[in-house]
């Protein structure tokens, strides 16, 4: 991702360049470290940079990556244009743009808060999880041109891919969203789905807590498939294929259907070459048969901080050890200081085995998350509430 090496940045003109820059907000110094952090603004985006001290004499300026933007071309634009106005002797850059390539079709490119009050335009939706290159996702798509398709890809680079795929194959009924698929499911409204696609997740056999497969998941794909809709999840794994029957078996009010080596119209480059190595790809199909309530209980969940101002001493009494409550934790990583009356706090709370990281911006002004709220869960609710207290106190 963009970054550059330059020499060593003097205090000096870190102090006076703040404010005269025309893409930097603040500067954010940390408590326990040497890094710095700038709150930067650039065509309507919110986003941190963060200056690591290499060494006595190399520094590296690069993206932060719980507030980066999708846009690659932002980000080496604004790294650029601070490289400019500091006048910084650069001594490594891989800012060049590729040429070639088509435009990002941001069009197609939905954020988490996009999904609060949904109204898909569609007869009917998809959705599949970890599309990485997305043959799947494209060629669903173009057989289903009345489905809307929601390709959900947690690695950027992938998610890049397919828009400019959509760009040049010209389609119009995909959505991507680059976001972790456990977080977004618990936005969409109950019902509203016909399949969901889960086609060869990493198995993570030596952590089991990050499988994408899981009770939770399992519970609000329920949810979220209409009556008759199907959950299919495809894998070389011998042992996810096990734990997800396990998981699919655990569930009232729906059935589970098993399928080994079945061929499908469009396989990935890496299917074809486990099936050339004669391994086996097994499915698991997970049919809901029942209508689930509405769910109503995003559009009732905010994050607001109240009257919490940053008061002298505020930094000395976060807590520093993890808290853990009976279905969430908080967890203040790291404290930057802004100016001399506010804080910068980086943090992970909410669900043990989806957690939010997020940066909470706090001054004599007020208190808010930088640069989006997190998603409306209940976890993150409760685990925002315990957050308010200390930030209260």
């Amino acid at each position: 991702m963009p970054h550059i090496k330059v020499q060593t940045i003097s205090e000096d003109l870190l102090d006076r360049f703040v404010d005269a820059s025309s893409y930097v907000n603040f500067r954010a110094d940390s408590l326990n470290g040497k890094d710095v952090l700038f709150g930067v603004t650039s065509e309507g985006e919110e986003f941190l940079l963060q200056l690591k001290r290499e060494s006595d004499s190399i520094d590296m300026l690069k993206y932060d990556k719980i507030t980066r933007p999708l846009k690659v071309k932002l980000i080496k634009d604004v790294i650029a244009g601070i490289a400019d106005e500091m006048d910084l002797k650069v001594e490594q850059s891989n800012l060049a743009h590729s040429s070639g390539k088509p435009p990002l079709a941001s069009k197609y490119l939905k954020k988490i808060k996009d999904f609060e009050s949904v109204v898909f335009p569609f007869e009917s939706v998809a959705i599949e999880v970890g599309f990485g290159s997305g043959r799947h996702l494209l060629y669903q798509a173009k057989m289903h041109p009345q489905r809307l398709h929601i390709g959900i890809e947690i690695h950027t680079p992938s998610a890049q891919q397919v828009l400019r795929q959509i760009d040049l194959q010209g389609l119009e009924n995909i959505w991507v969203v680059n976001y972790d698929a456990r977080l977004l499911l618990e936005m969409l409204p109950s019902n509203s789905c016909e399949q969901i696609f889960v086609h060869f997740p990493v198995p993570w056999d030596k952590k089991p807590h990050r499988r994408v497969i899981g009770d939770s998941f399992r519970d609000e794909a329920l949810r979220v498939l209409a009556p008759n809709g199907r959950l299919e999840l495809r894998t070389d794994s011998e042992k996810y294929f096990w734990y997800t029957l396990e998981t699919f078996l655990d569930t009232p009010s729906s059935s589970v259907h098993i399928e080994k080596n079945r061929d499908l119209a469009v396989t990935s480059k890496y299917e074809a070459r486990w099936k050339r190595q004669e391994k086996n790809i097994y499915e698991v199909h997970l049919a809901s048969h029942e209508y689930s309530g509405t769910n109503e209980k995003s559009s009732k969940i905010h994050f607001p901080f109240g009257n919490c101002r940053y008061k002298e001493g505020l930094e000395e009494r976060l807590p520093s050890q993890a808290l853990m409550g009976s279905s969430y934790f908080v967890h203040i990583e790291r404290i930057y200081r802004v100016a001399d009356e506010g804080l910068l706090l980086r943090c992970a709370f909410g669900s043990f085995d989806r957690p939010e990281h997020k940066y909470i911006l706090i001054d004599r002004a007020g208190c808010r998350y930088y640069a989006s709220d997190p998603v409306k869960t209940y976890v993150n609710f409760q685990a925002h509430q315990k957050i308010a207290e200390y930030l209260n106190v």
